[in-house]
């Protein structure tokens, strides 16, 4: 079988981390207002047609080749000190990693961001770029 030009697919890849942080912005009682520590989980979408002779939308080699520099720049560090992550919510860490990757990964399509097996975000790019 072999995929049409309009065929879109989009390709998925799970990087983790381990990091520590703490939230300033929350109220002084609340639990992670303290220093503590998370198994990121990270996935990376990656969307666009299927090529025609590769079968493939991206070789995973190039999509994990891209990635590992911006997840080994947060494995075992201590986030707020990371510039543009003082305040290292899920949602910003997404953002983050989106910002480093946008210019240098054609396709990108969301970044998600689990801090835990239960608790998560995704981020799709600014709205605003989008139509």
């Amino acid at each position: 079988m072999n995929a049409s030009r309009n065929e879109i697919v989009e390709l998925n890849h799970r990087f983790s981390f381990e990091s520590a942080h703490h939230l300033p912005h929350v109220p002084e009682d609340h639990k992670c207002r303290r220093l503590h520590g998370h198994s990121f989980q990270v996935e990376v979408s990656v969307k666009g047609p299927v090529g025609e002779s590769s079968g493939w939308v991206m070789d995973f080699a190039d999509l994990k080749a891209a990635v590992r520099p911006v997840i080994d720049t947060l494995d075992h560090r201590y986030l707020n000190e990371i510039d543009g992550l003082e305040n290292p919510t899920s949602e910003h860490i997404a953002i983050w990693i989106w910002h480093q990757l946008i210019s240098d990964l054609p396709g990108l399509n969301c970044i998600s961001v689990d801090e835990t097996c239960n608790n998560g975000c995704t981020y799709r790019g600014d709205s605003l770029d989008r139509s």
